[in-house]
Parts: structure tokens; C-alpha cells; sequence
């Protein structure tokens, strides 16, 4: 997908959103991020959606509000106004016909090209183990059940033994420093392992204790569900899993120090380079940090080293592979939905130019603008004490 259109769904008034290698979503809450996020997963995957659906028991049925629950989450059926809601796909019209089923015999044509890593995430494993697919109510979102499926089918795979070490693993997944980083930010040198006690669960072993999910921190418990989205999407041979094209996280940044937001990001930069298009929504400036200095470094045609600093790498063989081109060949876009009156407008401040006069630009949709007003009037005092 390059571009989507939107008129009138849900909150959103208008949307023309041209997609980068990576895309931000910046917005306040309840302004259609993850509307807009799952119609995207829906679009594209619809076909592979409903076998799914069917496969675990459920109906996809001839009444597209019941689809669009069915999907959405109960009670999200309004979303979708017959008379206004258009929308349009790389040109082409995607209408509320196209949510009723596949015509016969033509089933699992299609595999799934989005991954979609949801903000509640953490409830998937609730009980330390990832829950099945049949487990959530009804009225859960699709993107919930198919994502903690996902985490349990790959964890049953491939750490079904007791004492299985699943954070960190020898040899690593990932970049060396992306692995200390997380230890050191979010695990405190601790281990997580696969314990079998009546049924499996995750563990995290530090010193003499042995802790099981529920008493983890709030960041662990965040990251856990995230880090294991990484752990499938990329595989040893470090290329792109069967059909997926694009990644969906919301809100990354969940519960995490500064300091391993900016590990996320560099595991999201390796997501860039094994080929993904990723796409994330969140409420941090640290993001945005990043996409700023990026493009300026961009422009400024300036070189990987640059990179390395920014992120405070060694400059290693293995860092400068992480970071190898992506300032010649990657491009990133940062939309902003603006809600006014309840009606939600999405602008593009790819720019992010602090002197634009635009203060959605500027303030690249609020997430800068505290700092902005906290050094102005700071500046100001200090300027008249002076």
C-alpha cells in the first residue's frame, strides 16, 4: 500500500496519507489512530481474515456491520457511515461490499501481508503465556486475538521446554548492544525462562528470585509482548517472514525509559533494512527526536557516522550494518491527526520544522509543544532577571 484516502470514518473527517519506509501517527487519544491503523490491516488482508476467523469458529457472515464488529471490536460497526465513508486504496475504491465473503472455492488465496502489533498487547499474556485465539470474548479486536495466537504459536514452537531461555538468547536475535541495552534498561541483567509449573509460563530469574508475569513492572510487561513481535518478525536468516510486507506497533514506547525507546527504534531501523514497511502510532518525543534529526541528516546529506552518534554506537561492524544506508535509501513520514469539534483532520508534518508557522508542524503535533513553552518562558525570565 503507497497511499490510502479517507472520508468520514469514525472520527476522522479526511485522510490522504502517502506511506514512507516508516510512518508516524501522532495524535491525542480517541482520534482515530487505530482505526485508521486496523482498516489498513483489513484492507490488506481481508481474504486471509476471514479464513482465520472461520478456521477458530467464527462467522463471516452477509451483513457487513456484523463483519465489521467481527473485526473492530463489538460496537465499532458505526464506524462506517453507508451514505459519507469512502474510501480509496493506491486509487482504487474500497467499499463496504468488499467485507462480505469470498466467493466460493477461492479461499485462502490470499496470506497475510500486514503484522500488527496492538497497544493491548501486555493482556495477551496476562497469565504468562500468550492466550489462544478463542480465549477473548467475542468483542475483542481481531488484531488482539491474531497477534497473541501469533506469540503462543511461535513461543510453543520454539521454547516449549522448561528452563528455555527466551530473553537473552544465545546466540542473539539481535544486535549485540540492542540486547545489553534492553538487559540493562528494562530486564536489570535478569532472564526470562520458560517455567513448566501445571502449565508454561514466563519467568523472569533475577538473583534469587524467580518472578512470574504478574508481579512484573509495568515496562516489562509492556515490552514482553514487543519484544517477542520481534522475535518473530525477524528470523536468524534476517529476511522478511513468508508473505508480510508491513509492520503495524502502536505505541512502542509503552512504559519504557527513554533510554530503551531508543533501543526500539534501532530494532525498528533493523526491521527497515531486512525490508519492512513499518508504521507505528505513538504519544512519545522521542520518536519524533528521531524523525526530525533523521531527515535533516537526510538532507544534509550527511553520512552513517552520523547515525552512530545520534545513537551513542561504537563504531562496530556490527552497528554499522544496522545502519548502513538507511539515510540514502529509507524515507519517513509523520501525520498528524487533528481533532477539532470531534472531527479529525490528518495533516501531513512530515517537515517537522520547528520554525514552521504551521504550530502542528512546528510542535510536530503537540509532542514538542510543553518543551517549546517551558524553555520560552524560561528564556524569558532569565532574559528579564538578567
Amino acid at each position: 500500500m503507497e497511499n490510502i484516502k479517507i472520508k468520514s470514518l469514525g472520527p476522522i473527517k479526511q485522510a490522504d496519507i502517502n506511506f514512507g519506509d516508516l510512518t508516524f501517527f501522532v495524535g491525542p487519544q480517541a482520534s482515530g489512530k487505530s482505526i485508521l491503523l486496523q482498516l489498513i490491516k483489513l484492507v490488506s488482508d481481508k481474504n486471509a481474515i476471514e479464513t482465520r476467523l472461520e478456521n477458530y469458529g467464527y462467522v463471516w457472515g452477509t451483513n457487513e456491520d456484523n463483519n465489521l464488529e467481527r473485526f473492530f471490536g463489538e460496537g465499532m460497526n458505526g464506524i462506517w457511515d453507508e451514505k459519507s465513508t469512502e474510501i480509496n486504496v493506491d486509487g482504487l475504491p474500497f467499499t463496504k461490499s468488499r467485507l462480505l465473503p469470498q466467493k466460493p472455492g477461492r479461499k485462502n488465496e490470499k496470506k497475510e501481508t500486514v503484522f500488527y502489533i496492538p497497544s493491548q498487547r501486555a493482556i495477551c499474556l496476562e497469565s504468562g503465556w500468550p492466550r489462544f485465539f478463542k480465549d477473548y470474548e467475542v468483542s475483542a479486536p481481531y488484531v488482539l486475538r491474531d497477534f497473541s495466537e501469533t506469540l503462543r504459536q511461535y513461543l510453543d514452537a520454539g521454547f516449549s521446554h522448561g528452563g528455555s531461555h527466551v530473553f537473552p538468547q544465545d546466540p542473539g536475535i539481535f544486535n549485540g548492544q540492542l540486547t545489553d541495552s534492553f538487559n540493562e534498561s528494562i530486564f536489570h541483567m535478569g532472564k526470562v525462562t520458560v517455567e513448566l509449573h501445571v502449565k508454561k509460563r514466563l519467568m523472569l530469574k533475577i538473583n534469587d528470585m524467580n518472578l512470574p508475569f504478574i508481579v512484573w513492572s509495568a515496562g516489562q510487561k509492556e515490552f514482553m509482548p514487543l519484544l517477542l513481535g520481534f522475535y518473530w518478525l525477524c528470523p536468524p536468516n534476517k529476511f522478511r517472514r513468508n508473505d508480510l510486507t508491513t509492520v503495524i506497533i502502536e505505541e512502542p514506547e509503552m512504559g519504557l525509559h527513554p533510554e530503551a525507546i531508543k533501543s526500539v527504534l534501532l530494532q525498528i531501523i533493523d526491521l527497515l533494512q531486512i525490508g519492512y514497511k513499518v508504521i507505528v502510532s505513538s504519544h512519545s518525543p522521542v520518536l519524533l527526536e528521531f524523525a526530525w534529526a533523521f531527515n535533516f541528516l537526510k538532507e544534509s546529506n550527511a553520512g552513517d557516522d552520523s547515525l552512530l552518534d545520534l545513537f551513542g554506537l561504537q563504531k562496530e561492524a556490527e552497528n554499522e550494518t544496522l545502519l548502513k544506508g538507511i539515510l540514502h535509501d529509507k524515507t519517513i513520514r509523520t501525520y498528524f491527526f487533528e481533532n477539532k469539534d470531534y472531527k479529525v483532520s490528518v495533516k501531513d508534518i512530515s517537515s517537522l520544522d520547528p520554525g514552521d508557522e504551521d504550530s502542528a508542524v512546528s510542535e510536530w503535533g503537540g509532542l514538542s509543544s510543553f518543551a517549546s513553552k517551558a524553555n520560552h518562558i524560561v528564556a524569558t525570565i532569565a532574559a528579564n532577571n538578567g
